[in-house]
C-alpha cells in the first residue's frame, strides 16, 4: 500500500500556518486538539492580516492619516498667517476629529474582522488546517487578538496626536462658558448650575429661554420655560437645561486629561466591538465583500434611521442596536452640539442621538450582548463548516 503524497506539501503547509508545527508532530492524534490558541498560530494569523498590504494602507490612511492632514494644514496656516488662522487644537476640532475616527474605525475594524474570519476560506487552506487536528475554536480564538494587536494600537497613536495637539498647540482655556452671550461659570454640576440659576434669573432667561418666548424648539434645544422665579419650574425643566449647558461646555472647554482618557477608552471600545462583530458575521457568512457591506450599511444606514427618532411600541428593540447603546456610553467630551436629552450613564456621558437613555445596566448588557453573541455566532460555524 503505497502513500499519497500529492498533498503532502498542503499539509505541511498548513501545519506551518497553524502554528509553526513540526509535521511529524502534527500527525499525534489529540496533541493539538487545546481550544486555547498558542502563541505561534496567534503571530500567524497577525501576519496574514498584515500582508494584506491594501488593506493595511486603507485602515492607516483612515485613522491615523486623517488627524494627521487636518491638524497638519491647521498648524502650517497659524505658523503662516496666525492673525488670520487661530491655532491648530480647539475643542470644536477635537470633536469633530473624534467622531470620523470612531465612525471610519469602526467600519475600518470591521472590515479586518470580517477579512479575518474569511481570510481561510478564500486562501483555500481552511480544509488543510483541519487535517492537521488543530482545535477549530483555537483557530477562531487565535483570529481576536491578532486582529485587535492592529486596529487597536492605530486608533491609540491616532487618538494620542489629537490629544497632543489639543493640549499644546490648542487655545488657552476660558474662564467661563458662553450661552447665548452670558457668561456661565465652568463645570457645574447640575446642583449648583440649579444653584446658580435661582440666583441670576435674568441670566438665565437670556442664556437658556433666548430673552423671549420661544415660538418654536431652537436648533439642537428643548425649549424650557422663560420664567426662572418659581422653583418648581426650575426644577421641572433643570435636565433640559444641563443637557443644554453641558453641550455649549464641551465645545467651548479643553477636555481634561481624565476627559480625554475616557474619550480614548470609548473609541477603543468602540473600534474592538466593530472588529468582534465584523469576525463574527465573516465566519458566519463566509464571504468577506458581503459580511463588509453589511456591515457598512448598517453602521451608516440602518442605526441612523432607528436612531433618529422614537418608534412607537418598539423603543426596547431601538435600543437593542449597538451603536444606540454606544452613543449612550459616549463621554460628556464627545457630546457637544447634540440634540438628545441628557442620560448620566456609566462614563458620566450624555447621547446625541434622539433615543431616551436606558439603564446603565441595559446598556452595558447590549454591548456585551452583541459582542459575546456575535463570538458564539462566529466560532460555532467555524466549529460546524465543511472542510
Amino acid at each position: 500500500m503505497t502513500e499519497d503524497t500529492s498533498t503532502a506539501p498542503a499539509v505541511q503547509a498548513a501545519v506551518t500556518a497553524a502554528g509553526g508545527a513540526r509535521p511529524d508532530r502534527a500527525a499525534v492524534p489529540g496533541r493539538y486538539r487545546s481550544w486555547i490558541p498558542g502563541w505561534g498560530l496567534i503571530t500567524t494569523k497577525h501576519l496574514e492580516l498584515r500582508k494584506r498590504r491594501g488593506l493595511m494602507v486603507v485602515a492607516v490612511l483612515l485613522t491615523v492619516g486623517l488627524p494627521v492632514l487636518v491638524l497638519g494644514i491647521r498648524l502650517l496656516f497659524h505658523v503662516a498667517d496666525p492673525k488670520s488662522y487661530g491655532p491648530a487644537g480647539s475643542p470644536s476640532v477635537f470633536q469633530f476629529l473624534c467622531q470620523p475616527m470612531a465612525e471610519f474605525g469602526f467600519i475600518i475594524a470591521a472590515t479586518l474582522g470580517a477579512t479575518a474570519g474569511t481570510t481561510d476560506l478564500t486562501d483555500g487552506m481552511f480544509r488543510h488546517l483541519v487535517i492537521t487536528g488543530r482545535s477549530r475554536l483555537a483557530l477562531y480564538l487565535a483570529r481576536i487578538p491578532a486582529g485587535l494587536a492592529i486596529v487597536l494600537p492605530l486608533v491609540a497613536v491616532a487618538f494620542a496626536i489629537v490629544c497632543l495637539v489639543t493640549s499644546f498647540a490648542g487655545t488657552p482655556q476660558p474662564a467661563s462658558v458662553g450661552v447665548n452671550g452670558i457668561s456661565v461659570p465652568p463645570h457645574l454640576s447640575q446642583a449648583q448650575l440649579k444653584s446658580w440659576i435661582l440666583q441670576h434669573p435674568r441670566q438665565y432667561d437670556q442664556a437658556f429661554a433666548h430673552g423671549g418666548p420661544q415660538v418654536g424648539p431652537a436648533p439642537g434645544r428643548i425649549p424650557v420655560s422663560r420664567s426662572a422665579s418659581s422653583r418648581p419650574v426650575i426644577d421641572r425643566d433643570i435636565a433640559t437645561i444641563y443637557g443644554a449647558y453641558t453641550s455649549d461646555e464641551a465645545g467651548q472647554l479643553n477636555p481634561p486629561v481624565n476627559e480625554m482618557v475616557k474619550i480614548g477608552l470609548w473609541l477603543e471600545l468602540d473600534i474592538g466591538t466593530g472588529f468582534l462583530v465584523g469576525l463574527g458575521v465573516g465566519s458566519l457568512i463566509g464571504q468577506r465583500t458581503v459580511s463588509i457591506v453589511l456591515m457598512i450599511v448598517f453602521q451608516i444606514i440602518v442605526t441612523p434611521i432607528l436612531a433618529a427618532h422614537v418608534i412607537p411600541y418598539f423603543i426596547n428593540g431601538q435600543r437593542v442596536v449597538l451603536g444606540i447603546a454606544m452613543d449612550q456610553l459616549r463621554p460628556a467630551g464627545l457630546a457637544g452640539g447634540g440634540a438628545g436629552g441628557p442620560g448620566h450613564v456609566l462614563f458620566g456621558g450624555r447621547g446625541v442621538l434622539n433615543i431616551p437613555p436606558m439603564p446603565t445596566w441595559a446598556m452595558i448588557t447590549v454591548i456585551a450582548g452583541w459582542i459575546v453573541g456575535w463570538s458564539v455566532i462566529g466560532a460555532w460555524r467555524m466549529a460546524t463548516r465543511d472542510a
